[in-house]
Protein backbone atom coordinates (compact mmCIF):
# COMPACT_ATOMS: atom_id res chain seq x y z
CA UNK A 1 0.00 0.00 0.00
CA UNK A 2 1.19 3.79 -0.84
CA UNK A 3 0.08 6.86 -1.02
CA UNK A 4 1.58 10.03 -2.88
CA UNK A 5 0.85 13.36 -3.09
CA UNK A 6 1.89 15.87 -5.82
CA UNK A 7 1.40 19.57 -6.33
CA UNK A 8 2.65 22.62 -9.07
CA UNK A 9 2.92 20.68 -12.15
CA UNK A 10 1.15 23.70 -14.11
CA UNK A 11 0.04 21.28 -16.79
CA UNK A 12 0.12 22.73 -20.37
CA UNK A 13 0.31 22.05 -23.85
CA UNK A 14 3.54 23.74 -24.53
CA UNK A 15 5.18 21.90 -21.45
CA UNK A 16 5.89 18.33 -23.01
CA UNK A 17 8.21 16.73 -20.79
CA UNK A 18 6.19 17.55 -18.00
CA UNK A 19 3.02 15.81 -19.25
CA UNK A 20 4.78 13.12 -20.80
CA UNK A 21 6.69 12.74 -17.15
CA UNK A 22 2.98 13.05 -15.34
CA UNK A 23 1.08 10.22 -17.67
CA UNK A 24 4.37 7.93 -16.55
CA UNK A 25 4.10 8.57 -13.01
CA UNK A 26 0.56 7.72 -12.88
CA UNK A 27 1.33 4.71 -14.81
CA UNK A 28 4.32 3.81 -12.57
CA UNK A 29 1.09 3.43 -9.77
CA UNK A 30 -0.40 0.59 -9.91
CA UNK A 31 -0.04 -0.49 -6.90
CA UNK A 32 -1.14 2.94 -5.19
CA UNK A 33 -3.90 3.48 -2.62
CA UNK A 34 -4.29 7.14 -2.31
CA UNK A 35 -3.45 9.90 -4.74
CA UNK A 36 -3.41 13.70 -3.49
CA UNK A 37 -3.25 16.33 -6.16
CA UNK A 38 -2.54 19.26 -4.23
CA UNK A 39 -3.24 22.09 -6.57
CA UNK A 40 -1.86 23.99 -8.98
CA UNK A 41 -2.07 20.85 -11.33
CA UNK A 42 -2.81 22.93 -14.40
CA UNK A 43 -1.45 26.21 -15.34
CA UNK A 44 -4.73 27.86 -15.98
CA UNK A 45 -8.03 26.63 -15.45
CA UNK A 46 -11.04 28.74 -16.99
CA UNK A 47 -13.98 26.32 -16.15
CA UNK A 48 -15.30 23.22 -16.29
CA UNK A 49 -17.35 23.67 -19.56
CA UNK A 50 -14.42 24.38 -21.58
CA UNK A 51 -12.13 21.67 -23.25
CA UNK A 52 -9.80 20.39 -25.87
CA UNK A 53 -7.78 17.25 -26.85
CA UNK A 54 -4.96 18.26 -24.18
CA UNK A 55 -7.69 18.37 -21.13
CA UNK A 56 -9.18 15.16 -22.59
CA UNK A 57 -5.79 13.55 -22.24
CA UNK A 58 -5.37 14.48 -18.90
CA UNK A 59 -8.56 13.28 -18.24
CA UNK A 60 -8.17 10.08 -19.59
CA UNK A 61 -5.13 9.21 -18.05
CA UNK A 62 -6.44 10.07 -14.50
CA UNK A 63 -9.85 8.11 -15.41
CA UNK A 64 -7.12 4.99 -16.27
CA UNK A 65 -5.43 4.90 -13.05
CA UNK A 66 -8.60 5.31 -11.07
CA UNK A 67 -9.87 2.06 -13.02
CA UNK A 68 -6.38 0.49 -11.81
CA UNK A 69 -7.69 0.75 -8.12
CA UNK A 70 -6.31 4.80 -7.30
CA UNK A 71 -8.12 6.90 -5.39
CA UNK A 72 -7.39 10.56 -6.67
CA UNK A 73 -8.53 13.56 -4.57
CA UNK A 74 -7.73 17.04 -6.32
CA UNK A 75 -7.02 20.59 -4.02
CA UNK A 76 -7.63 23.92 -5.67
CA UNK A 77 -3.91 25.91 -6.07
CA UNK A 78 -4.11 29.65 -7.05
CA UNK A 79 -3.67 29.18 -10.57
CA UNK A 80 -6.67 26.30 -10.82
CA UNK A 81 -9.27 27.28 -8.25
CA UNK A 82 -11.74 27.31 -10.90
CA UNK A 83 -12.16 23.59 -11.36
CA UNK A 84 -15.42 22.47 -10.39
CA UNK A 85 -17.08 19.55 -9.68
CA UNK A 86 -18.14 18.51 -13.02
CA UNK A 87 -14.69 17.87 -14.19
CA UNK A 88 -13.57 16.54 -11.02
CA UNK A 89 -15.95 14.02 -11.89
CA UNK A 90 -15.19 13.40 -15.42
CA UNK A 91 -11.79 12.58 -13.93
CA UNK A 92 -12.95 10.34 -11.41
CA UNK A 93 -11.31 13.12 -8.72
CA UNK A 94 -12.59 13.41 -5.08
CA UNK A 95 -12.62 17.40 -4.78
CA UNK A 96 -11.54 18.32 -1.39
CA UNK A 97 -11.64 21.03 0.54
CA UNK A 98 -9.27 24.36 1.02
CA UNK A 99 -7.61 21.90 3.51
CA UNK A 100 -7.85 18.00 4.82
CA UNK A 101 -6.88 16.60 7.77
CA UNK A 102 -5.91 13.24 7.08
CA UNK A 103 -4.43 10.21 9.16
CA UNK A 104 -1.49 7.96 7.89
CA UNK A 105 -0.90 4.98 10.51
CA UNK A 106 -1.19 6.81 13.48
CA UNK A 107 -0.39 9.70 12.74
CA UNK A 108 -2.11 12.77 11.50
CA UNK A 109 -1.36 15.27 8.36
CA UNK A 110 -2.78 18.35 6.98
CA UNK A 111 -2.89 19.14 3.60
CA UNK A 112 -3.01 22.61 2.53
CA UNK A 113 -2.11 23.76 -1.64
CA UNK A 114 0.59 26.77 0.67
CA UNK A 115 -1.10 30.01 -0.49
CA UNK A 116 -2.85 30.27 2.29
CA UNK A 117 -0.04 30.28 3.86
CA UNK A 118 1.66 33.24 2.60
CA UNK A 119 0.71 35.64 4.50
CA UNK A 120 3.86 38.10 4.63
CA UNK A 121 2.68 39.13 0.64
CA UNK A 122 -0.07 41.33 1.49
CA UNK A 123 -1.11 42.24 -2.18
CA UNK A 124 -1.62 38.76 -3.08
CA UNK A 125 -3.66 37.58 0.02
CA UNK A 126 -6.13 40.27 -1.29
CA UNK A 127 -5.94 39.45 -4.49
CA UNK A 128 -6.78 36.02 -2.91
CA UNK A 129 -9.90 36.87 -1.07
CA UNK A 130 -11.80 37.74 -4.26
CA UNK A 131 -10.18 35.12 -6.34
CA UNK A 132 -11.64 32.08 -3.71
CA UNK A 133 -14.97 34.33 -3.58
CA UNK A 134 -17.90 32.19 -4.94
CA UNK A 135 -19.93 35.13 -6.14
CA UNK A 136 -16.82 36.45 -8.04
CA UNK A 137 -16.18 32.72 -9.59
CA UNK A 138 -19.62 32.47 -10.89
CA UNK A 139 -19.57 36.11 -12.16
CA UNK A 140 -16.04 35.32 -14.36
CA UNK A 141 -17.92 31.73 -15.21
CA UNK A 142 -20.72 34.11 -17.10
CA UNK A 143 -18.73 35.16 -19.10
CA UNK A 144 -17.60 34.06 -22.72
CA UNK A 145 -14.74 31.82 -22.76
CA UNK A 146 -12.70 34.06 -25.17
CA UNK A 147 -13.42 36.59 -22.54
CA UNK A 148 -12.09 34.57 -20.01
CA UNK A 149 -9.27 33.25 -21.88
CA UNK A 150 -8.21 36.98 -22.54
CA UNK A 151 -8.56 37.45 -18.29
CA UNK A 152 -6.40 34.29 -17.50
CA UNK A 153 -3.79 35.68 -19.81
CA UNK A 154 -4.09 39.07 -17.79
CA UNK A 155 -3.75 37.14 -14.44
CA UNK A 156 -0.82 35.41 -15.33
CA UNK A 157 1.14 38.50 -17.20
CA UNK A 158 0.20 40.87 -13.84
CA UNK A 159 1.52 37.31 -11.23
CA UNK A 160 4.80 37.57 -13.40
CA UNK A 161 5.50 41.29 -12.80
CA UNK A 162 4.48 41.29 -9.38
CA UNK A 163 6.63 38.84 -8.56
CA UNK A 164 9.48 40.26 -9.75
CA UNK A 165 9.48 43.27 -7.13
CA UNK A 166 8.93 40.65 -4.10
CA UNK A 167 11.31 39.14 -1.86
CA UNK A 168 12.36 35.90 -1.39
CA UNK A 169 11.06 35.91 2.05
CA UNK A 170 8.19 37.41 1.44
CA UNK A 171 6.93 34.79 -1.22
CA UNK A 172 7.62 32.27 1.38
CA UNK A 173 5.14 30.45 4.28
CA UNK A 174 4.46 32.73 7.14
CA UNK A 175 5.97 30.91 10.25
CA UNK A 176 3.20 31.99 12.40
CA UNK A 177 0.49 31.07 9.84
CA UNK A 178 2.23 27.60 9.58
CA UNK A 179 2.11 26.96 13.41
CA UNK A 180 -1.68 28.21 13.62
CA UNK A 181 -2.90 26.21 11.22
CA UNK A 182 -1.42 22.84 12.78
CA UNK A 183 -2.47 23.93 16.10
CA UNK A 184 -6.30 24.41 14.87
CA UNK A 185 -6.26 20.91 12.98
CA UNK A 186 -4.75 19.39 16.24
CA UNK A 187 -1.63 18.03 14.57
CA UNK A 188 2.20 18.19 13.95
CA UNK A 189 2.55 17.63 10.39
CA UNK A 190 1.83 19.44 7.21
CA UNK A 191 1.92 18.50 3.14
CA UNK A 192 2.04 21.80 1.34
CA UNK A 193 2.83 23.16 -2.41
CA UNK A 194 3.05 26.41 -3.86
CA UNK A 195 6.22 28.21 -2.75
CA UNK A 196 8.42 25.34 -5.17
CA UNK A 197 10.93 25.43 -2.39
CA UNK A 198 11.29 21.09 -2.09
CA UNK A 199 12.20 20.54 1.85
CA UNK A 200 11.21 19.26 4.80
CA UNK A 201 11.29 21.47 8.39
CA UNK A 202 11.54 20.64 11.27
CA UNK A 203 11.36 22.35 14.40
CA UNK A 204 9.26 22.71 18.15
CA UNK A 205 6.07 24.79 19.14
CA UNK A 206 5.62 24.69 23.16
CA UNK A 207 7.43 21.71 23.23
CA UNK A 208 6.45 19.64 20.41
CA UNK A 209 8.07 18.30 17.89
CA UNK A 210 6.67 19.45 14.31
CA UNK A 211 7.28 18.96 10.52
CA UNK A 212 6.76 20.85 7.18
CA UNK A 213 7.15 18.76 3.93
CA UNK A 214 6.95 20.95 0.97
CA UNK A 215 6.24 19.81 -2.28
CA UNK A 216 8.88 21.16 -5.30
CA UNK A 217 7.02 22.35 -8.97
CA UNK A 218 7.54 20.14 -11.56
CA UNK A 219 10.17 21.34 -14.18
CA UNK A 220 13.50 20.01 -14.70
CA UNK A 221 12.42 17.39 -12.03
CA UNK A 222 9.12 15.52 -11.21
CA UNK A 223 8.34 15.63 -7.20
CA UNK A 224 5.64 14.20 -4.76
CA UNK A 225 5.92 12.63 -1.63
CA UNK A 226 5.49 8.77 -0.84
CA UNK A 227 3.65 7.51 2.38
CA UNK A 228 4.12 3.39 2.80
CA UNK A 229 2.95 1.35 6.06
CA UNK A 230 5.53 1.14 8.56
CA UNK A 231 7.71 3.94 6.76
CA UNK A 232 8.32 7.76 7.50
CA UNK A 233 6.97 10.14 4.44
CA UNK A 234 9.27 10.74 1.91
CA UNK A 235 10.02 13.32 -0.21
CA UNK A 236 11.45 12.48 -3.76
CA UNK A 237 12.18 13.35 -7.26
CA UNK A 238 13.14 12.09 -10.42
CA UNK A 239 14.35 13.28 -13.83
CA UNK A 240 11.87 14.35 -16.51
Amino acid sequence: MAIYFISDLHLEPAQKAITDGFLSFLDSLKGAEELYILGDFFEVWIGDDYSNEYIELINQALQQCSARGTKIYFMHGNRDFLVGQAWCDNAHCELLDESKLITLGDESILLIHGDSLCTDDVEYMKARVMLRNPQWQEQLLAKSIPERIEFAKQVRNESKESQKGKSYEIMDVNQEAVDKALSEANCATLIHGHTHRPNIHHWEFEGEARTRYVLGDWGDKGWFIKWQAGEDLKLESFDL
